[in-house]
């Protein structure tokens, strides 16, 4: 049995290791993080046990299932994924779900009626319902419609101040206040070198 959560654990920690795992054979892919696996020079220990780990395995075959699945299928198969017993693999793949999805429709029409949809599959899931306010918010930023600077400077995450901050295309505003009030030395620095970076008017958000 996974010992349970820490407090302070976000599902989005572990994205890039179960990532690691998800497609990639260990001893092809350059990028794997082999620190956590002290049997990784599988040549030198023919008793390595190969067996991918179970939550690796169903990691994978819930992003493959999500990124396959119809916008009717959707939400019920979210719903499903996050009855997995352990719920930070759960809902790290519902979030890289969020994502990519997120990232491909958020300056489209659909992107409304999809992020409500989303928000009732994921009820009961604090990191998911903070993760689509973000994308709300990001789009609000990026369509230029109304939003909230303080909304922007002191709720939002890290996550989201990154990646406004280092898109030159983000109008200018949001950068200016980024520039000026960014959680980190980071985010301001990112957002004073896209300002200097940014030519002409505002354009659309490229994620």
């Amino acid at each position: 049995m996974r010992p349970a959560r820490a407090a302070d654990e976000r599902p989005d920690d572990h994205l890039d290791d179960l990532d690691d795992h998800a497609d990639n054979d260990l001893g092809d892919h350059p990028d794997t993080d082999l620190g956590g696996h002290p049997d990784a020079d599988l040549g030198d220990h023919p008793d390595t046990d190969l067996d991918e780990p179970a939550e690796h395995a169903r990691f994978a075959a819930y992003t493959a299932e999500l990124e396959h699945s119809t916008p009717a299928e959707e939400p019920a198969l979210v719903r499903r994924i996050l009855t997995d017993p352990d719920r930070t693999m759960a809902e790290s793949a519902v979030t890289r779900h969020l994502d990519r999805r997120a990232a491909a429709i958020h300056a489209t029409p659909d992107y409304t009626e999809w992020a409500r949809s989303m928000a009732a599959a994921t009820a009961g899931h604090a990191f998911l319902a903070d993760r689509l306010r973000e994308w709300t918010l990001l789009r609000d930023v990026c369509l230029n419609h109304p939003w909230d600077p303080e909304a922007l400077t002191r709720s939002s995450s890290d996550w989201l101040q990154l990646r406004l901050a280092e898109a030159p295309a983000t109008p200018v505003p949001a950068l200016t206040l980024l520039a000026d009030q960014g959680r980190t030395k980071r985010i301001r620095h990112l957002a004073r070198t896209s300002l200097r970076l940014r030519r002409g008017g505002s354009r659309p958000c490229r994620l």
